[in-house]
């Protein structure tokens, strides 16, 4: 089956334009490690990850940084949460076919308190497959509809609690949000108040390459080119989105 993937060349987005480069899930069900990487994050999840090639994202920024060897690879499904990936089966093949340095886990905000439970139950499940075979186990914490706005701290700290109890990396995405919206409060990080427009997922792709690398980001390029287009920031957005980065992972006060 053949997934339609719209192209996207030399895009210039502005603050007051939400785009969108890719809605389907560019991956295979079970990837293939790649001998020669000597980094390798695979991210479980669903839409929230797998819109606007956000692994690639990651990969680009990585390559723009001139970090080599690094793989992103994803298992990601629509509407999945950890639990349906368990059953399903897939994601815990990949994980256990080993070799990945690092597995990102994503489902839903995970705001309601039976929600939250849930996803440290199920993180903790895969963080015990992880670890066995000798990877580290993050949490790639995603932002609340924008119909449930008012849960958005309650989502961050979800997944803060499921990353403390599994002893893993936190990649605060949803943190990352918040800065962005209240440096400036127009700016459209949503596509259509659920999944992430292309500056949303930049925002999430920066956090998570900063997180993973401990570094800064700031002085990153402010476009990239993934399989399914390119897109170019302007200077003033990805200073913004930048700082927004370093502030979810620690690095400026905000």
């Amino acid at each position: 089956m053949h997934l339609f993937k719209p192209v996207v060349t030399a895009l210039a987005l502005v603050l007051g334009t939400a785009q969108c480069l890719n809605t389907s899930p560019n991956s295979i069900d079970n990837p293939d490690i790649d001998p020669n990487a000597t980094t390798r994050i695979l991210f479980i999840g669903n839409s929230l990850t797998y819109y606007n090639d956000l692994p690639d994202m990651v990969k680009a920024l990585a390559d723009s940084a001139g970090i080599t060897g690094v793989q992103a690879a994803q298992v990601a499904q629509p509407d999945y949460a950890l639990e349906d990936h368990y059953a399903d089966g897939r994601a815990v093949s990949a994980i256990q076919a080993g070799g990945w340095h690092y597995v990102a886990l994503q489902q839903g905000p995970s705001s309601t308190t039976a929600n939250r439970a849930n996803l440290r139950q199920w993180a903790a499940t895969f963080a015990q497959i992880i670890r066995s075979k000798g990877g580290t186990p993050a949490m790639f914490q995603v932002w609340p509809q924008i119909q449930n706005f008012s849960t958005f701290d309650a989502a961050n700290e979800s997944y803060r609690l499921a990353a403390e109890d599994i002893d893993g990396l936190l990649f605060p995405a949803g943190k990352a949000w918040q800065a962005a919206l209240r440096r400036d409060p127009s700016i459209q990080l949503y596509y259509d108040g659920l999944h992430a427009s292309v500056i949303g997922s930049y925002l999430a792709a920066l956090t998570i390459f900063g997180e993973l690398f401990d570094r800064s980001v700031i002085g990153l390029p402010g476009g990239l080119r993934v399989p399914s287009g390119s897109f170019l920031l302007t200077a003033e957005q990805t200073l913004l989105l930048q700082q927004s980065a370093d502030e979810a992972n620690g690095r400026i006060a905000p």
